[in-house]
């Protein structure tokens, strides 16, 4: 199958992983610059290219987000954005991706159930992932709407990273961390999430781009089967990319390899498409994204690290 691969189609990637990149950056920066937390004249490329350079880090250094979102909270410190909120700014973009990959998962079940083609296995993976994102929504709501609750969490979160730290290194460091130091980064957290609680407008443009993020995800996939030769449903494609993603955050290798795969496979079966085809475009798709992730991310992460140093500067 891989012989018969029309190579302008699949050039089309190229753009596309371009555009997720972008609007994995502008879910986090549109809500920056909402609260003008942000520089306005950072161009758009630096924005497109930070976005790449996390994906990078969370690929080279699986720890379910958490080394990107370090990673990205150092960066804006170049744009003077505190801890506090460039860590807020990311939880938003968790929370409207959740948010629009249910909206668009909604959809493709919708137009699977209008083709007569309904699959019960399909319906409930569906509704499992949607819960599962409701329930993580509502416990995120619980915690950031109270400030002793944020503190009590702080607390919990220094306790475990001491001992975390202590039994890694053997004994060597105890306590490297000191709750009073970190205080500022969970007021401005709770600080923002009450702003955020008054004018959830400000979550209109990030919502937005976490469609054209998702979608294009998706669409990454179904370009590589049309190059394939092949024309495969969206819907199974979006729930198994969404199976996918979900494990990844749980999964010791770069970006999830092996089991990544391996999901997106086994559900594209179930859901009736050809196995050799689930596989030929699966493993197409994903060595076309971790080529491009972690060569260029590469280049950019370290032209970044060796100008600015183990500090960003301040503005």
């Amino acid at each position: 199958m891989l012989g018969s691969v029309n190579l302008w189609i699949l050039a089309l990637l190229i753009p596309l992983q371009i555009l997720v990149y972008y609007a994995a950056g502008e879910m986090v920066f549109e809500y920056l610059r909402s609260k003008g937390s942000i520089k306005k004249d950072v161009s758009r490329l630096s924005l497109a290219r930070l976005a790449l350079e996390t994906n990078f880090v969370n690929h080279t250094l699986p720890s379910g987000g958490v080394s990107g979102m370090s990673y990205m909270t150092w960066c804006l410190k170049r744009y003077g954005v505190s801890a506090g909120k460039a860590t807020m700014a990311q939880v938003v973009r968790y929370v409207v991706g959740f948010a629009s990959f249910a909206a668009l998962l909604l959809v493709a079940v919708l137009m699977v159930t209008a083709d007569g083609n309904i699959n019960r296995w399909i319906i409930f993976v569906s509704s499992s992932l949607v819960s599962i994102m409701a329930i993580a929504t509502a416990l995120a709501i619980y915690m950031f709407s109270s400030k002793t609750r944020m503190e009590a969490f702080g607390r919990f979160f220094v306790r475990t990273a001491n001992k975390i730290i202590k039994f890694v290194t053997f004994g060597k460091i105890k306590n490297p961390i000191v709750y009073s130091r970190i205080d500022q980064f969970f007021i401005d957290f709770y600080d923002d999430y009450q702003i955020l609680k008054k004018d959830t407008r400000i979550l209109i443009k990030p919502f937005l781009w976490g469609l054209v993020f998702t979608a294009g995800e998706a669409a990454l996939f179904m370009v590589t089967f049309y190059a394939l030769g092949e024309a495969v449903n969206p819907a199974p494609i979006l729930i198994a990319y969404g199976l996918a993603s979900m494990a990844g955050f749980f999964i010791i290798t770069p970006g999830g390899a092996g089991a990544y795969e391996a999901i997106m496979v086994s559900f594209l079966a179930i859901a009736g498409i050809s196995q050799g085809v689930a596989i030929a475009g699966i493993l197409l798709t994903r060595i076309f994204m971790m080529i491009i992730t972690i060569a260029i991310g590469y280049i950019f992460y370290q032209l970044t690290v060796l100008k600015y140093g183990r500090v960003a500067p301040k503005v």
